[in-house]
């Protein structure tokens, strides 16, 4: 199974946590994305048009869409991580699966401004993404009072992963998580998963601050 990966990208690093946490082997093929624009390459752009990683290539099947990727991990791995048979807990996983596009595109847009000088209005897309933070905050204040820490069920599934990088590299792009208790809590209940593994900015537990509560939520 090979992963076109960067290992600066949050979307593909999305991929290598989740094999990292079903055990699944992937096979890294580095993608030169920046400065090298590889990923719009004849070769790349021939697996995937859209030209954007990853792209994950097993035999036949070519999957581009992380959220997809996630999801054919899990199915063949770990079922656990989909969604039960309450159909609550589906439509919540489904809900944050494609909520999960629009961290791409606002808190993602914003740290490519940041890093990579990508052009954009960057106000625009730091409002965009404190919306989607609110908007998470008040789901995982929800989950809270239903005795759940994850955005779901009661234990981690894909929707967790798919939501999880591009918010915790949220400051990247100028950001702050410190007003979202609640989010600071669900992220530190993934990053103490057995299996969890770093990329650059995402760390194991590294934050030294005391344990929010989550009454102190503005959002």
């Amino acid at each position: 199974m090979k992963l076109y990966d960067y290992i600066l990208s949050p979307s593909c690093y999305k991929v290598r946590l989740m094999a990292a946490l079903t055990g699944v082997k992937l096979d890294l093929r580095p993608v030169d994305f920046h400065p090298g624009l590889e990923h719009r390459s004849p070769e790349l752009l021939a697996l995937n048009p859209a030209g954007s990683i990853p792209i994950l290539e097993e035999g036949d099947l070519i999957l581009t869409e992380s959220s997809a990727i996630l999801v054919y991990l899990a199915a063949q791995a770990a079922p656990e991580w989909l969604a039960g048979t309450k159909p609550e807990e589906a439509a919540r996983v489904q809900q944050w699966l494609s909520f999960s596009g629009r961290l791409t595109a606002n808190l993602g847009g914003a740290r490519l401004h940041e890093m990579l000088l990508r052009p954009g209005d960057i106000g625009a897309l730091q409002a965009q993404g404190i919306a989607a933070l609110r908007e998470l905050e008040a789901g995982l204040v929800e989950q809270n009072l239903r005795g759940e820490r994850f955005l779901a069920a009661d234990r981690p599934t894909v929707a967790d992963i798919a939501c999880f990088p591009y918010v915790a590299l949220a400051p990247d792009g100028g950001v702050s998580l410190d007003p979202y208790p609640a989010i600071r809590l669900w992220s530190r209940a993934l990053r103490s998963l057995d299996g969890f593994i770093e990329m650059p900015g995402i760390h194991r537990l590294h934050e030294l601050k005391a344990e929010p509560t989550v009454e102190e939520s503005k959002a």
